[in-house]
């Protein structure tokens, strides 16, 4: 997107937008793992700022996260880190067929997991009543994914071959698995490859923004903030 007028001309580090969400996690995990300096901007869902007017200059869909580079601001998670595996060269294949088998994997989560665990989320902790029918949609088909996932993992130690932004995009989600409502018990490799990616100094520091994990904390503030966010 173009840079917002208030933008324009001012020279900056890079910002981060962001709350303590999966899609928040993915651009701090790719900047901690990129090795790239930035300033993080709380967005406080609780007070439904991710609708002011300000921050809608930034991101049009009034969401979390967004990131600007010396005035130029970007949205969605999945455009950000290309942006930032382009930019950088790191993370991100430059051989048309290594780059096209990152970003299947990273459309994957952007397409599917994600949306299919958010409305797992959704339904299972948030909905202000309990249909049984569509827990279970979601979470049968969030199980089923996680078996792609775990096929694909049997024969490769990260999601595409190398590390790459798209084990950065998947990690966030599929390590949440548990408040979805969703057991990996059968899928030993994707167990594998939670543990390798997680044990990334990287990614427990990009996990760890916008503040340090306090996982009683979270799951608090989520039952708080989660109608909200809905909106």
């Amino acid at each position: 997107m173009t840079k917002p007028a208030e933008l324009r001309g001012k020279t900056m580090a890079y910002t981060l937008y962001t709350a303590a969400t999966p899609n928040g996690w993915k651009v701090s995990i790719a900047l901690e793992e990129m090795g790239l300096p930035y300033e993080v901007r709380v967005i406080d869902f609780a007070t439904n700022e991710q609708k002011a007017d300000w921050y809608v200059k930034i991101n049009p869909n009034g969401r979390i996260p967004s990131l600007v580079d010396d005035g130029y601001a970007l949205f969605e998670s999945g455009a950000i880190l290309i942006y930032l595996g382009e930019k950088t060269g790191k993370f991100l294949p430059k051989d048309p067929q290594g780059r096209s088998a990152v970003l299947q994997w990273l459309m994957f989560q952007m397409s599917a997991i994600g949306p299919m665990m958010g409305q797992a989320n959704v339904f299972l902790r948030y909905f202000p009543e309990k249909i049984p029918a569509a827990i279970d949609r979601y979470q049968r088909e969030v199980t089923r994914l996680f078996g792609v996932l775990d096929r694909q993992l049997a024969t490769h130690e990260y999601i595409a071959g190398d590390y790459s932004v798209a084990d950065m995009a998947l990690w966030p989600w599929v390590s949440g698995h548990e408040w979805s409502g969703v057991a990996i018990d059968d899928f030993t490799h994707l167990q594998r490859w939670l543990e390798r990616v997680g044990a990334r100094p990287a990614v427990q520091a990009g996990r760890d923004v916008p503040i340090k994990r306090d996982r009683a904390a979270e799951i608090e503030a989520a039952k708080k903030t989660g109608p909200k966010m809905l909106a």
